[in-house]
């Protein structure tokens, strides 16, 4: 089958519980199903700046924002297929282009230049993000697991529910595993909607009579703003651990 590697389209996020996501699937039956591949972890490195500057301009949410990542479905071995992508956003309208290669040759492109030719056009795009963006390196791993369901009438319509995001920022290689820090309560689902163009009718009538409205959140700017938080909070301790041991302060003489 062949690997779409050029995507368009309108992606709306929603943070939703356990219970919604059952009751979703249960009022959506005969609209949606779900795909053949069940529920699979998906597993990412997130590519930034030494000042993290991609996820900080995404987070102040400007008109056009980008970002690269490689991605695979379950932990890849060096053989195994993982997805370089570059994804864009620019008036609410999600653009992403991809291409597959082994995990070694996204070492050998992304690290040394060395591209496979498996899309010479798109290699080329990634290539000048990583040249423009000085200093960009793996920044954070990001996985989570996924249910993803399709249209029956609509193809094109997709919908997908996250759940158990885990992060880390050392060890920053698809091959070393999931495991790291939560992001989520236990009952917590991202879901996310993702369409050509207009929701159908449908859709936006179940969502209303359950309750369920879009929110603003970002995988990976959730585990950076969680990891600043923690180094703050951590600094904090260490100056109040310092104060309290007598350290740093003056002691005045008569």
């Amino acid at each position: 089958m062949a690997v779409q590697e050029v995507f368009k389209r309108v992606e709306k996020k929603y943070i939703v519980t356990a219970q919604q996501q059952e009751e979703l699937t249960r009022l959506m039956a005969g609209e949606v199903a779900a795909d053949a591949y069940g529920l699979t972890t998906i597993c990412n490195i997130y590519y930034d700046t030494p000042e993290h500057r991609l996820i900080r301009t995404s987070m102040e949410k400007p008109v056009y924002k980008e970002k690269l990542r490689v991605r695979s479905y379950g932990v890849p071995d060096k053989d195994g297929k993982v997805f370089v992508e570059l994804k864009k956003k620019y008036k609410g309208i999600v653009y992403k282009r991809r291409v597959d290669m082994s995990l070694i040759e996204s070492y050998e492109f992304l690290n040394f230049g060395l591209a496979p030719g498996k899309n010479p056009q798109i290699e080329k795009e990634i290539s000048y993000f990583m040249s423009f963006y000085k200093g960009i390196a793996p920044r954070m791993y990001l996985s989570y697991d996924r249910i993803a369901f399709a249209g029956i009438n609509d193809p094109e319509l997709r919908m997908t529910f996250d759940s158990d995001l885990t992060y880390r920022e050392d060890e920053l290689r698809l091959e070393k595993g999931s495991w790291g820090e939560k992001l989520l309560r236990p009952d917590q689902r991202i879901m996310e909607v993702k369409i050509p163009g207009a929701m159908p009718l449908w859709m936006s009538r179940i969502f209303d009579d359950l309750g369920i409205y879009p929110g603003s959140f970002s995988k990976y700017g959730e585990a950076y703003k969680s990891v600043f938080t923690n180094a703050l909070n951590s600094d904090k301790a260490l100056k109040v651990n310092e104060n309290e041991n007598g350290k740093g302060t003056v002691n005045h003489c008569a």
